[in-house]
Parts: C-alpha cells; structure tokens; sequence
C-alpha cells in the first residue's frame, strides 16, 4: 500500500448512502491505494455546505454529492468548477431528464427515498418473516413465502434470506441434514420458488472448522468431516433433483451475486414503481 492518502469526500442532504455505496464500489478496485472515506451528511444549512467544500479543497479531494436543493447544487458544482475540484452531481442528471420528459417538477425533498412510506413498512415486513421462518422453525412459512432457500449447513442461508427480505421479498430457509424429516409443506411449494444451495466440499471443511474453532472447540469433528459433508451435498443434491429446483453453488459467490442470480432466474428483478 502507498503512503500518501486520497481523499474521497460524500457530501449529501440526507443520509448520503447512494454516493457512498459508490464510492465504495470504486474504492474495492484499489486494494493497495490508502483511500479515506469523508461523509458530511445531512448538509441542511449552506454554511455547512461551504464548510464541507472547503475542507475537500484543503485535501484535494474526489467530491461525489447527493443534494436536491438547486440552490445548493449550484454553489456546489460551481465551487469545484472554480477550485478545480473533480465533483459528480449524482442526482440532477437523472431528476432533470425525468422533469424534461414526465413535465412534472420533482418534489426536491431531501431524503425522500428512505421515507416511511409503505414500501418501508413492507420491507420491515419481510425483515420479520426472515427471522420468523428462519432455519425451518416453522414450515408453514413455506406457502407463504416468496423464495424458500435450502441447505447444507453454512452455506449462506440465513444472511441471503436478510438481504433479500431487504428487497421487500418474504423469505423462508430450511437446513438440509440427511437424517432429519424433510417438512410436507415443502411438497406443496411451487418448484419454481425454490432455490436449493450448495458449496464445495473442501469449502465447507474449512468454513466448518474454523466455526468450531471460534467456539473454542476441536475443528476436527463430525459436523467438519469431510465425507459427513459429502453425504450431506449428495442428499441435498437429490432432494433438489426430486424437487427440480433452481441450484446454485455459492462456493465463490457473495450474498450479493447470489441473490442477483435469484432475482433473475426467478424472476423477481426489483422495479419500483410510483404513481
């Protein structure tokens, strides 16, 4: 990693997460370059905003800002544009066109997409049908749900279903042990909302040694056993064989790209609409 430090400053009107996310995007690019994330959020007052723009000047700073006040907009990109100042107005470009084209002024309400409207509720909903149904507790959740996840023992079940409740989507998840019953309900459930996940023996060694070692027990065990976990993929294997169900191997995936995988095979790509 080099000495000197770059600077990236987020400067928004609300939370700033949508830059952030941006950034940090840009960021993973650059494992061996020393990059500083600077938030300066919810930018309510423009002596802040000047404050906040000065400061990236004193570093030279990258400046990615999420403000809707046009007032604002304004002073900011024509500060950077006068201190030379690398500024990405995220927002304007995107709400100007929809203006142009829809001939409707937009509300220029700061932070209007984390409102709590009924798309919040619904996803706090979802949240709670996650937890609620997580790990078979109740298989009842099953016909209700709209995907239900299966597996062997560590492979992302329950941190895949969180995130995709996070997309308003109701999420069910069932452990695969060979010995256990597989639950009726899961007969009744339409193949197609069924995803049954899998992972590379050599994987879930590891994964499951090292778990056992975090509990301060010995990693060679049973549930670490390498051909115990063979026997476990086979019989999930089969059940999704017999279910004829969506598989996927998330040996080298992250919960992100798996649950890209989903939203697109199953169909269930997010698209918000208004009106």
């Amino acid at each position: 990693m080099t000495d000197k430090c770059y600077y990236i400053y987020i400067i928004s009107d609300s939370a700033g997460e949508t830059a952030s996310k941006l950034a940090q995007a840009a960021m993973s690019q650059y494992a061996t370059v020393n990059v500083a994330l600077v938030r300066k959020t919810f930018v309510s007052e423009k002596k802040d905003l000047v404050e906040a723009l000065e400061r990236a000047k004193a570093c030279n700073a990258i400046i990615i800002h999420t403000i809707i006040s046009p007032e604002f907009v304004q002073f900011a990109n024509q500060y950077c544009q006068e201190n030379d100042l690398f500024c990405m107005d995220i927002l304007s470009p995107v709400v100007n066109e929809l203006a142009k084209r829809s001939g409707i002024d937009p509300t220029r309400l700061p932070g209007a997409m984390h409102s709590l409207n009924q798309e919040y509720f619904n996803r706090i909903a979802a949240m709670e049908f996650a937890v609620k149904y997580d790990d078979g507790k109740d298989p009842k959740g099953f016909l209700e749900a709209d995907i239900v996840l299966l597996g062997v023992s560590r492979t992302s079940k329950t941190p895949l279903s969180l995130f995709l409740a996070n997309k308003n989507l109701k999420v069910a998840n069932l452990p695969l042990i060979p010995q256990a019953h597989i639950p009726k309900e899961l007969w009744e459930v339409n193949p197609k909302k069924i995803v049954g996940l899998t992972n590379n023996p050599e994987i879930l060694n590891k994964i499951r040694q090292e778990r056992m070692k975090a509990y301060g027990l010995n990693p060679n065990t049973a549930y670490s056993d390498i051909n115990k976990i063979n026997e476990e993929l086979a019989f999930a294997n089969k059940l999704y064989e017999k279910l004829g169900c969506l598989v996927i191997n998330v040996a080298d995936l992250s919960i992100e790209e798996t649950a890209s995988i989903i939203l697109q095979e199953l169909n269930l790509e997010e698209y918000t609409y208004h009106g």
